[in-house]
Formats: C-alpha cells, structure tokens, sequence
C-alpha cells in the first residue's frame, strides 16, 4: 500500500516538474527569482524528451508500482500520460520535436517579457 502511495506521490511530482517546464516562465514574471531554478529543469526537460534519455522519475515508478503488485509501463511518462491523453495514436519523432521546440518557444516568449521589463526598469 505504501509503494503505490509513493508511486502516486512520484507521478504527482513528474507531473508537476514538467508542467513546471513548460510553463514555470510565467511563474519567473512575477517572481524573477525562480530563473535559477526554471532554467536548469527547462535545459533538463530539453536534453531528456530532445535525446529519448528516460527521466530517472520513470523508472523509480514503476518500480514502486510493481513493488505494489501493479504493472508499470514500458515508454516515459510523457508517452505513457500525456500523450496518451493528447494523442492517443502513435507518437512519432515529429511529434517529439514539436514538443521540444514548443516548449522551448513559449520559454523563450516568457523570458523575452522579462527581460523586455527589466531592460524598460532601469533608470
């Protein structure tokens, strides 16, 4: 019981990491503090959906899902959740790099207004 708890606990935290990816520069124009740490995971969730790598978050859940007599899943959690919740057909390269270069253009907009402010602040 209490490995399906931590996976659910896991997935929750993927989650909310890569929600955070995609949409944590709106959280950095209001509080520009959270640059330091918006920009590594951005550069992270990059390199890992960008390369095919498996986020280290994937692996440790199905291991407490399987611990907790569940079966896992075989793909990342991007193709296992999202785009299966999104397209539930196949997901090709393409669509992988849609999805890189779509959450690299929304940060770059967001860090685009920021620093737009910041430059328009100065006396």
């Amino acid at each position: 019981m209490l490995d399906l708890i931590a996976a659910d606990v896991v997935l929750s935290v993927h989650l909310a990491f890569v929600l955070f990816v995609v949409v944590g520069g709106a959280l950095v124009l209001s509080r520009p503090r959270f640059a330091w740490l918006h920009v590594p995971a951005v550069v992270w969730g990059v390199l890992v959906e960008a390369s095919g790598w498996v986020c280290p978050l994937t692996p440790l859940e199905n291991a407490l899902r399987h611990s907790a007599g569940e079966s896992g899943y075989a793909d990342d959690f991007v193709q296992h959740y999202l785009v299966a919740l999104l397209y539930p057909e196949a997901f090709t390269r393409g669509t992988q790099v849609f999805f890189v270069l779509l959450v690299i253009a929304v940060n770059a907009l967001f860090y685009g207004v920021l620093f737009a402010r910041m430059r328009h602040s100065r006396p």
